[in-house]
């Protein structure tokens, strides 16, 4: 089960539960640099320094590696963090784990690929808006043909293992891309991939060994950069009804998020998902277990601790590796 850990909890509950259910088997900088900090009060003493809110270990690694952190040794990570502490407080008081995963959309394709379009995305915590861009990637399924954009190759192909968790009514990996006619989302501070403090900081956010998401953040920014979408900054409760109001009308919506709502509060996530549940077209959802308001989990399919469950309209339809590596296929009840 997923281990989820309140941001009131002590630090270093905090970061060990990072370390064994986020980073092991995904960075082994992170994990080591997360198990140092559990059990090093004088880091503990710095962190702590911060607002509860920016106190969690994403945050603060990626701040350090956005100021020159190297990967390598706690022992040394935890020097260079008392040397350069003040630039990275003020980095980790003023920016947000805003990780844009274009790799994401081989999550999100499946379930788009099975609404009638033309289609207009709107995505809730859309950072730089590289998740907007479905029909603009090509896509390697596993054991499945690959699948371009209808104009061509595209610079950011996904690849993305898919696994079925029996029985029937699974959702179909897609044969093409769907139409997007519409793209827009909301951030409470938006990024720009044509600004070089925004691209390195979405840069700092990827995981150190995790070199295949660096190179694909780049291609997907200059996809971004030559059609920019629509962003608007501020909560997303706010400004959800208001910006789903200016979707096309003769395109359905789709509302979407990946790792956002687990950041609001339970009232916040309860409001949010009354919304998204009254407005026309879709909700496509990819959170932790248990984030989203009304939406069970599937136990009686295999998964990771670390999964997200991947819903439409309420209802799972699959596991979703969080970084979109893959996805396990989840059958009617």
């Amino acid at each position: 089960m997923r281990i989820t850990v309140d941001e009131h909890a002590p630090t270093a509950d905090r970061y060990r539960a990072f370390a064994e259910v986020e980073a092991r088997g995904m960075s082994a900088t992170y994990d080591a640099w997360a198990l140092g900090v559990a059990t090093d009060p004088a880091t503990i003493a710095l962190i702590d320094e911060l607002p509860p809110a920016k106190r969690q270990p994403n945050l603060v690694f990626s701040a350090a590696r956005f100021h020159g952190a190297e990967p390598g040794a706690y022992e040394a990570f935890a020097g260079w963090l008392r040397s350069h502490w003040p630039e990275v407080r003020r980095t980790a008081e003023t920016h947000a784990t805003q990780t844009n995963e274009a790799a994401r959309c081989a999550l999100h394709l499946p379930v788009l690929a099975e609404l009638q379009g033309p289609l207009a995305l709107l995505e809730v915590g859309a950072s730089a808006g590289l998740c907007l861009y479905p029909d603009r990637y090509g896509y390697r399924y596993s054991g499945h043909a690959p699948l371009d954009p209808a104009g061509g190759p595209s610079t950011v192909v996904l690849d993305c293992e898919v696994r079925d968790g029996g029985g029937d009514g699974v959702v179909a990996v897609p044969s093409r891309l769907p139409e997007v006619v519409w793209r827009a989302g909301i951030d409470l501070n938006p990024l720009d991939v044509t600004d070089p403090d925004d691209l390195a900081w979405l840069d700092a956010l990827i995981w150190p060994e995790h070199h295949d998401r660096r190179e694909r953040l780049r291609a997907a920014a200059a996809i971004v950069a030559s059609d920019p979408p629509r962003l608007v900054a501020g909560d997303l409760n706010e400004r959800l009804a208001a910006l789903a109001a200016e979707a096309p009308q003769h395109a359905t919506l789709v509302v979407l998020h990946t790792a956002v709502i687990a950041y609001l509060d339970e009232a916040a996530r309860a409001r949010f998902a009354e919304t998204v549940r009254e407005l026309p077209g879709h909700w496509l959802s990819v959170e932790g277990r248990g984030i989203v308001p009304g939406i069970a989990a599937r136990d009686d399919v295999p998964n990771e601790s670390s999964d997200f469950v991947l819903a439409l309209d309420g209802v799972q339809r699959a596991w979703a590796q969080p970084h979109g590596r893959a996805l396990t296929r989840v059958p009617n009840p």
